[in-house]
């Protein structure tokens, strides 16, 4: 068996055999061809990279860039604004001078819906700027401090959790109704007037996403801060003598970015929908002033002779919450490294 195995071996050997003919210098054609340079990119570089290729939130993100032109510079390129009233112009079917119509009191419902479709974006952003800062602040020191004070923290989000957010929107727009009244009837501050344009309902709906509609983005962030604060890295920064503030600030929060961004994107056309479905029940911004919610409740008393009053309005609604969670899933798969190819 030994000289069986020998012999083999020697075989193999002279098979292989290569002498210096054998070799010869690769051309400078066949290193490029071998070789494949790609410039170096960060993080976000190749984030925004995988966005682009997303032809969904593409589309998406031009759409909402449609509509706010629509709603921020529309309202500078006409005449009048939400309030004014033309005279023997009532009920108005679209026409060349008024593309959506009017309503039965003379309102272009063009310029209506152009401050309309302003006032549900502001309220979704703004909502959902209040549910980044008080989502990452408390989910950050929750996850970090870990133990008893992550122990009670959590249970104060489950009793949160129980409360319905519509029975609060409506309580705090009854409790707050009449000292705002008072407030901007004895002032005479711009603070005032423009407290009085925004009404109860929709102070309310910003005190209500304060208290309660962070909390999901609060869990999001806690869970990130648990699994990072056992890396090296952190480790390294507590050893070196940095404080639990500077952790937290300079690099568990960067860390979660990505999470951040989508939840905070996801969270705009929730605040959407709920401005305008508490405004179609009557209990959202006040009169004059309107929202997209608003406009389709006022086309509920002729919507067999004008549909197109309630559909305008909603179908600009629908397709504004439609593009807003297209592209907060294509910023998700863009900020997630485990989809990089």
């Amino acid at each position: 068996m030994e000289d069986l195995f020998s012999l083999n071996s020697k075989l193999k050997l002279e098979e292989y055999e290569f002498s210096s003919d054998d070799f010869e210098l690769a051309s400078e054609s066949s290193k490029e061809n071998f070789m494949t340079k790609t410039p170096p990119t960060s993080y976000l570089q190749d984030a925004l990279r995988r966005l682009k290729e997303n032809k969904v939130a593409m589309v998406s993100i031009g759409f909402l860039i449609i509509v706010c032109i629509f709603a921020f510079i529309g309202p500078f390129l006409v005449k009048g604004d939400y309030t004014t009233q033309y005279r023997g112009d009532e009920n108005l079917f679209p026409c060349l001078r008024y593309p959506f119509g009017t309503d039965k009191l003379g309102r272009d419902l063009m310029v209506r819906t152009m401050y309309g479709t302003r006032v549900s974006l502001i309220v979704g952003i703004f909502a959902s700027f209040i549910v980044l800062i008080i989502g990452t602040i408390y989910g950050a020191i929750s996850g970090y401090f870990g133990g008893r004070v992550d122990a009670i923290m959590m249970r104060i989000l489950d009793l949160i959790y129980s409360i319905p957010d519509v029975l609060v929107v409506i309580l705090l727009s009854i409790g707050i109704s009449q000292p705002m009244k008072s407030f901007v009837n004895s002032s005479s501050s711009e603070f005032a007037k423009k407290i009085g344009v925004l009404g109860p309902a929709l102070i309310s709906i910003f005190i209500a996403f304060g208290l309660l509609y962070w909390v999901g983005m609060a869990r999001i962030i806690r869970g990130q801060v648990l699994m990072l604060k056992k890396q090296e890295f952190v480790t390294a920064v507590e050893a070196l003598g940095g404080s639990k503030k500077r952790i937290i600030r300079r690099h568990l929060f960067p860390n979660c970015i990505g999470q951040v961004i989508v939840m905070t994107a996801m969270q705009i056309p929730s605040a959407i929908f709920l401005e305008s479905f508490l405004s179609f029940l009557g209990i959202g911004v006040s009169a004059p002033m309107t929202s997209l919610g608003a406009l389709a409740a006022d086309a509920l008393g002729g919507i067999y002779s004008y549909a197109y009053r309630l559909i305008i309005p909603s179908l600009l609604l629908s397709l504004m919450i439609l593009s807003l969670n297209l592209f907060a899933d294509g910023l998700r798969d863009a900020l997630d490294p485990r989809l990089k190819k």
